[in-house]
């Protein structure tokens, strides 16, 4: 059995736009047959990383100085062969979940290499994190508002030696849904959520196609210029 770990960084939860494509990702998932821990960053109260030191590569290997409800998260990323970070757009990150980043440089062994021309480390021996993926919402218009976020999560992946998957984004996000639930046009949408996390457990990424099928337009941009009033 497949074992994915899923952080879920909105401050809502899953009362959030976050929480409401999150949930159909996770179906997905476990559609294949994954086991899924889902973690809210918000409930886990990350302290910084903020010792100085990086006692974790140099004191203590592998262990991080501060012992907090990181332990347990790490406990779990090390058994899980994908790691799902879901989160809102933010500039770039919601704080919690910079804190939890920050803190898996306990998980990466301090031996340094260039590859691609960039200095790289890798994960220790007994982490078996083989994917990363993304997966959020915006409220702006176009979907290209994630693409600072997914830089901090590719480079994450990247200096970890991990494969990032891709990135799932439903942009302008607030239009699956009105005051009476769910559009029909966001059910097509959430649906094909759900088919992106199948893939990625048969394939290890996302088909351009279901990309597309998330990401593309439900309103046209004169329509929310009007709602920007």
């Amino acid at each position: 059995m497949v074992r994915v770990v899923v952080i879920n960084a909105s401050p809502r939860k899953d009362q959030g736009h976050t929480g409401m494509i999150l949930t159909p990702f996770i179906a997905g998932l476990e559609d294949k047959g994954a086991e899924v821990d889902l973690f809210y960053a918000s409930e886990l109260k990350v302290k910084a990383c903020s010792c100085g030191h990086l006692y974790c590569w140099h004191k203590t290997p592998g262990e991080c100085i501060y012992q907090d409800s990181m332990t347990k998260l790490y406990s779990a990323a090390k058994n899980a062969r994908i790691l799902v970070f879901a989160s809102p757009v933010y500039s770039p990150t919601p704080g919690d979940l910079q804190n939890i980043i920050n803190r898996f440089v306990a998980l990466l062994d301090p031996v340094l290499e260039f590859r691609n021309g960039r200095t790289r480390a890798r994960l220790r021996a007994d982490v078996q994190i083989e994917k990363v993926a993304l997966v959020s919402g915006s409220g702006w218009w176009e979907k290209e508002n994630v693409n600072l976020l997914e830089h901090v999560i590719k480079e994450f992946a990247g200096n970890a030696s991990i494969t990032y998957a891709g990135t799932i984004v439903r942009p302008h996000i607030y239009a699956l849904r009105t005051s009476e639930g769910i559009t029909p046009e966001g059910e097509k949408v959430l649906s094909a959520i759900r088919q992106a996390a199948g893939e990625l457990m048969e394939t290890g990424e996302f088909s351009r196609g279901i990309l597309d099928a998330v990401s593309r337009p439900l309103v046209s941009r004169e329509v929310y210029e009007e709602y920007l009033g």
